[in-house]
């Protein structure tokens, strides 16, 4: 069962969430320098003791990775896209189940949108309605 977030517990939670999603972020770039590594690695005549240190390390930098992503939607929160910055809080407008909207770079939830909807159909939050949770 999905943890419903507020407007205000969403906004409470969100330093501690772009926190979360800055390493995830950090640790993707991580994967993909060490990806380049192995690569070029391939390319070139190295030992095989070389070629193995490297693979360990982007095994183990994956790992961390997922890990990481696991941490962050442990707040209840869904990552909905690494790449373009989009993270949804579940919530509740009635009786009806919505996402409550980040982007990166924003810092508070401003946004809204069906949960069939995406980023494309967000909808601004009106400091009135009471209607969402």
């Amino acid at each position: 069962m999905p943890t419903y977030f507020t407007i205000q517990e969403a906004n409470a939670a969100l330093p501690a969430v772009i926190h979360k999603y800055k390493e995830l972020q950090k640790q993707k770039a991580e994967v993909q320098k060490l990806e380049a590594q192995l690569n070029s690695q391939m390319g070139i005549s190295s030992s095989l003791g070389d070629y193995a240190t490297i693979k360990k390390q982007l095994n183990s930098g994956v790992t961390k990775f997922y890990g990481l992503i696991e941490d962050l939607e442990n707040t209840g929160v869904v990552l909905k896209s690494l790449e373009e910055g989009l993270l949804d809080f579940p919530s509740k407008r009635f009786d009806e189940d919505v996402w409550l909207c980040w982007k990166e770079g924003e810092t508070e939830i401003k946004f809204w949108h069906e949960k069939d909807v995406g980023f494309m159909g967000r909808k601004p939050l009106s400091v009135s309605d009471e209607s969402l949770v």
